[in-house]
């Protein structure tokens, strides 16, 4: 049966692959990301993409009013759209950890709540995080505002399950080690990660279907590699 999946961060690497992995199989997406144009290329009759940046409390309505009109209802949010800044933390200003949060953490807080009350009591909410953000993880310099808003929707992810449990739906958080992405290539020139973007993507793809029967509140390390 089919299901209306609901992706952030849709123009390139793991969440562009997501987009055609659920599209693939006759799920409706809704595919958001800043740049709507690599989705809208892709011609499938049950994607549905427009532009949209989280930093933009506008944009959030249009979400709103999509589902409202168009599904009634939703199964899945995946929280995948994020930034990564590599940068000394005495460099690091407070602007940058602004937009790093603004993104990483207050966009996936307020897609989470503008979603909720569409969503059905077996929906599942799965938010992308880093090995960065698991405490006791190996840590990386240059990283501190990136790899600490990871570790704040980790603790996010944990409150909302708590506070939902009696209703649903389920929240989930996977901490992802490198993958081999436009993003990391940005942030790390030269870097060979272990894992493609395509690979990462279906791992996703499957916890998302099916993760919630199994785990809710549960942070799950997906990495293959040390760090």
């Amino acid at each position: 049966m089919s299901k209306n999946i609901i992706i952030t961060g849709t123009s390139r690497g793991i969440g562009f692959e997501l987009v055609h992995l659920f599209a693939n199989q006759g799920h409706n997406v809704l595919a958001l990301s800043r740049n709507a144009q690599p989705v809208n290329n892709l011609h499938f009759e049950n994607i549905t993409s427009f532009a949209f940046d989280l930093c933009n409390n506008e944009d959030y309505k249009k979400v709103q009013e999509f589902i409202a009109e168009e599904w009634k209802y939703a199964d899945i949010l995946v929280n995948n759209a994020g930034t990564l800044l590599n940068k000394p933390f005495a460099e690091t200003t407070f602007e940058d950890f602004e937009y790093v949060y603004r993104t990483n953490v207050f966009g996936v807080s307020e897609m989470t709540r503008i979603v909720l009350p569409f969503m059905k009591q077996d929906g599942h909410v799965v938010t992308i995080s880093s090995m960065g953000g698991i405490q006791g993880s190996v840590k990386f310099p240059g990283l501190s505002a990136y790899s600490s808003s990871k570790g704040a929707v980790i603790a996010l992810t944990e409150l909302l399950a708590e506070e939902y449990k009696e209703t649903g739906p389920q929240f989930n958080v996977l901490a992802l080690g490198a993958v081999q992405t436009e993003m990391l290539k940005e942030a790390f020139p030269g870097f060979d990660a272990p894992t493609s973007a395509v690979q990462m993507a279906t791992y996703i793809h499957d916890f998302a279907l099916t993760g919630n029967k199994y785990y809710n509140g549960k942070v799950l390390q997906v990495s293959n590699s040390t760090p």
